[in-house]
């Protein structure tokens, strides 16, 4: 039961961060983030955020942008998502998509040399 409450709740972060970040937040340091995943702590206390960006250049100033917008994003969250506490945010750069693109070349390049 425990379990699909914190999915649920991570569904919700995914959802609600990636309309706020879209529709409110006036950072231009902010722009084509894509908000891949969410993990609360069981305690409510903490979530990592997952993103990425179209441009891999940007993932720091992306970052950064993000870190300054979070307590923006935690005070929109409060009329947005209905729990007890609002989590802190701490964003990490998703690095799994980029990983799997790698992955995906080196199959294509194994087919080519067939």
């Amino acid at each position: 039961m425990k379990q699909i409450k914190l999915e649920r709740i991570n569904n919700s972060l995914v959802e609600q961060i990636s309309y706020i970040i879209a529709h409110d937040v006036k950072n231009p340091g902010i722009n084509f983030v894509t908000i891949t995943g969410a993990k609360v702590t069981s305690d409510l206390s903490m979530a990592k955020i997952y993103f990425t960006v179209l441009d891999q250049s940007k993932i720091k100033e992306t970052l950064e942008a993000l870190k300054d917008a979070s307590g923006y994003i935690r005070h929109e969250l409060r009329e947005k998502i209905d729990i007890r506490q609002i989590p802190e945010l701490e964003f990490v750069y998703d690095e799994s998509i980029e990983y799997g693109n790698k992955i995906e070349k080196i199959i294509d390049k194994l087919h080519e040399d067939e």
